[in-house]
């Protein structure tokens, strides 16, 4: 069965998400940067997510529909909190992947009531020039309309070489259905990483955090998990993990991730 999108409206603003799954804890995903929209991926991320649904009623969150000119991943926070409380979800297990998992901080620090447990995947406390840099990369591909080169080079960026090669067609094949409007929503979205730092604040997560990085992350580095381990090692609630060999998308391809997030949410 096809899994139904559906709507919030805040005060703030208007923002898609799908649910799915039976179990009595909540658990939220925000995903990272995408070319469409996830909400066109709803099927498949279901059932990537499926050994979790006896556990968990499971939300995945868009970015909001009428984006701005300018939105910053502070902005991105803001509304998804807006958006999570709109629907009278507290105390949730927040899972943040990328650039959701720089939304996901912004949430945990100034929204803490909201958030039970957070686990970050493959992010960053604040944005490099040289991670930008490659972020810059995408929205000029973006910019030209290059929308092969566009999904090749992402793909390139976020799988290890021999993943990047078995997914190759099917990139090409997904960047035939890119319209217009998607890559304009795609450059407002990217564009809104750079100056992101949330660094000095992260001391004001209160709940317990699960650092996941990648020691061949081609996007934010092993550095960047490094860098919010620093800030929260000290902590007993705090746990990080590294992994060798998946790349930033290990959370999509690594084949035991989904039981690591599911050990620390129900410890």
């Amino acid at each position: 069965m096809a899994i139904k999108i559906e709507t919030v409206k805040t005060d703030k603003c208007t923002m898609e998400y799908f649910r799915f799954g039976r179990g009595g804890k909540t658990l939220v995903i925000i995903p990272g940067l995408s070319v469409r929209s996830v909400m066109h991926a709803a099927d498949q991320i279901a059932a990537r997510y499926q050994s979790l649904e006896d556990t968990f009623t499971i939300y995945v969150f868009d970015r909001r529909k009428d984006l701005p000119p300018v939105y910053t991943i502070r902005d991105m926070g803001r509304d998804t909190a807006s958006a999570l409380k709109a629907l009278g979800l507290r105390n949730v297990c927040l899972f943040g992947a990328s650039q959701g998992g720089m939304i996901s901080q912004v949430i945990a620090i100034e929204f803490p009531e909201l958030v039970g447990k957070l686990a970050l995947g493959s992010t960053t406390s604040h944005i490099s020039d040289e991670q930008f840099g490659i972020v810059r990369g995408f929205i000029d591909l973006a910019e030209r309309g290059d929308r092969e080169g566009l999904y090749l080079s992402f793909g390139q960026y976020i799988y290890p070489p021999a993943v990047f090669e078995q997914c190759r067609e099917k990139l090409i094949a997904a960047s035939a259905k890119v319209t217009d409007e998607d890559l304009e929503r795609f450059k407002i979205i990217a564009a809104g990483i750079k100056g992101f730092n949330v660094t000095d604040e992260l001391t004001k997560i209160k709940c317990p955090v699960m650092a996941v990085g990648v020691y061949e992350d081609s996007i934010v580095d092993s550095d960047a998990t490094m860098e919010i381990a620093e800030k929260l090692d000290l902590r007993e609630d705090f746990k990080l993990y590294m992994y060798i060999g998946f790349g930033h998308a290990a959370f999509d391809i690594a084949p035991d991730y989904r039981e690591r997030l599911l050990r620390f949410f129900t410890e």
